[in-house]
């Protein structure tokens, strides 16, 4: 078991200073704008900062889940750096990485990495929740596949209606921060 750090550790690592912004109007992949923008990926693009945020990732993971994954291109590193942390720790966990869409050759695959048996428990994991819309695209292909998926991890949730699309949908939404912790 390796030693993990405090919620604490990541929310003051150096690159956590560039997850919040306050200024300006930002269109987000929702469609909407926003005075807010909220990116994680210089955090999880750095060695300490994915080390972290997988640790405390990991930590929300059904314990019954055989996977995590993650629409490209934001959960990459996640269900990346997750699988990693809990291969230190011995749990058995793989990677699922999830297409926007199909494919368009080989074998026209939406979901890349070892399938697991169809009604195994994926967790589904995200770096920013808005809306819930990218969260759910996954869970409902994931779904579609014939996997039982009850719950999304996102490391900031912006507060703008992913959980009642979640809750609708069967779904739990944990998030280790909200917007409201960078205010």
């Amino acid at each position: 078991m390796i030693r993990r750090p405090p919620r604490s550790t990541l929310s003051s690592s150096s690159a956590a200073s560039d997850v919040y912004k306050r200024q300006g109007e930002y269109t987000l992949s929702s469609g909407k704008t926003s005075e807010h923008y909220v990116n994680c990926k210089p955090v999880i693009l750095n060695g300490k900062g994915l080390f972290y945020a997988s640790c405390l990732l990991l930590e929300e993971v059904e314990d019954d889940s055989v996977a995590v994954a993650g629409l490209t291109l934001g959960a990459d590193p996640l269900v990346s750096g997750v699988v990693t942390v809990s291969a230190i720790d011995e749990v058995d966990l793989d990677a699922l990485i999830i297409r926007k869409e199909p494919k368009g050759h080989g074998t026209a695959s939406q979901v890349e990495g070892k399938l697991p048996p169809k009604g195994s428990k994926i967790t589904v994991l995200e770096d920013v929740t808005t809306t819930g819309g990218s969260s759910l695209k996954a869970v409902n292909v994931l779904r579609d596949l014939g996997y039982e998926v009850n719950t999304v991890i996102s490391i900031v949730d912006r507060k703008e209606g992913a959980d009642a699309i979640m809750k609708d949908n069967g779904i739990k939404l944990k998030s280790l921060y909200t917007i409201d912790d960078f205010n």
